[in-house]
């Protein structure tokens, strides 16, 4: 399994984490609001998801304590001490998110809030440490970024992450966050948005060449559209109601669909492996989501250099791409 990324470690003399090409999303693990994911089959065919993750070294998982409300992490935890080996288990990396909601209002005072929901988390994983530390969205009400980023350095000084980072932070606000943690004698390591052939803005707005800039690993969340770009679905058949990201008619994505397809075949892979390789060959580690080992092994297939896209198979691809949008609360990158 290819490496081509690797995470900066808060603390700059700590080196880095090396990183596979792709990262598995467990938002659907336990979860039954978006992805009616938590009966004990889903729960069952996740072993064998792990077992295929096992074989294929996708070893970074990111998860966040709003996943099934915690489930995910309960679940990474069963996964890892009773369904790994030594080697996948010492070379896991585990990612988890802080969820910046004023619920109950004392989550939101910092640093104890911050500091607080870490330890939680890592306790739903069983872990005294984890490798990367992230706040989930752009959402500070009384608090300055500055008095986050104190937060994240107190997580680290604790040693309860080696890395921090932020999840669907603008470009500005970004940087603000890696100076604000330059001032600690730290760095932030990755900022977690969606980014798909749905939604390209990201590299339009110039966050994808700032990240690159600063050493800041962009990890693409929803890089399949929430499914829509699987091959899956269709206008006479589109996904269920619910999956709010690139809520497109599949009526409009069809035209991007059949350059999937047309890419696919020639490089005798699924439409999925397609997508996220798009997102791999721009500079960014997608989190492809898994519910089984079949998923788990298409993820593989775009994580592998075996095959690449051309220049024009990109271009293909993105003559039919979406742009996207912002919104005010919670996507800014």
């Amino acid at each position: 399994m290819s490496t081509r990324f690797a995470l900066k470690c808060a603390k700059e003399s700590a080196g880095t984490i090396p990183l596979p090409n792709i990262c598995i999303g467990t938002w659907a693990w336990g979860d039954n609001m978006t992805w009616s994911n938590a009966g004990p089959e889903a729960r069952a065919l996740l072993d064998g998801a792990w077992e295929a993750m096992q074989k294929r070294g996708l070893y970074f998982v990111d998860t966040a304590e709003a996943y099934g409300r915690g489930e995910s992490e309960r679940i990474i935890r069963q996964l890892r001490d009773g369904n790994s080996d030594a080697a996948f288990k010492a070379q896991l990396v585990i990612a988890s998110k802080y969820l910046p909601l004023p619920w109950p209002p004392t989550k939101i005072m910092m640093p104890s809030g911050l500091v607080n929901s870490c330890r939680q988390s890592l306790e739903r994983l069983g872990s005294e440490s984890m490798d990367l530390y992230q706040i989930h969205g752009p959402v500070h009400f009384l608090n300055s970024i500055d008095s986050m980023a104190g937060a994240l350095a107190q997580c680290v000084e604790l040693g309860l992450t080696r890395a921090v980072g932020v999840s669907n932070y603008s470009k500005d606000e970004m940087i603000k966050m890696d100076e604000a943690l330059k001032k600690r004698g730290l760095r932030l390591a990755s900022n977690q948005v969606e980014f798909s052939l749905l939604r390209t803005l990201p590299e339009k707005s110039g966050l994808l060449d700032e990240c690159k800039k600063r050493g800041i690993v962009l990890m693409a969340y929803s890089p399949l559209g929430m499914g829509r770009l699987t091959g899956k679905y269709t206008a006479e058949n589109p996904p269920p109601s619910g999956r709010r990201f690139s809520n497109y008619p599949m009526t409009q994505l069809s035209p991007l669909l059949d350059a999937l397809h047309k890419v696919a075949k020639a490089h005798d892979v699924k439409p999925s492996a397609v997508a996220l390789k798009w997102v791999v060959q721009k500079g960014a580690i997608p989190l492809g989501g898994v519910k089984n080992a079949t998923q788990a092994e298409e993820n593989a297939r775009a994580a592998t250099d075996e095959w690449l896209l051309t220049e024009q198979e990109m271009s293909e691809l993105e003559e039919h791409s979406i742009v996207g949008t912002t919104s005010s609360l919670w996507q800014h990158g």
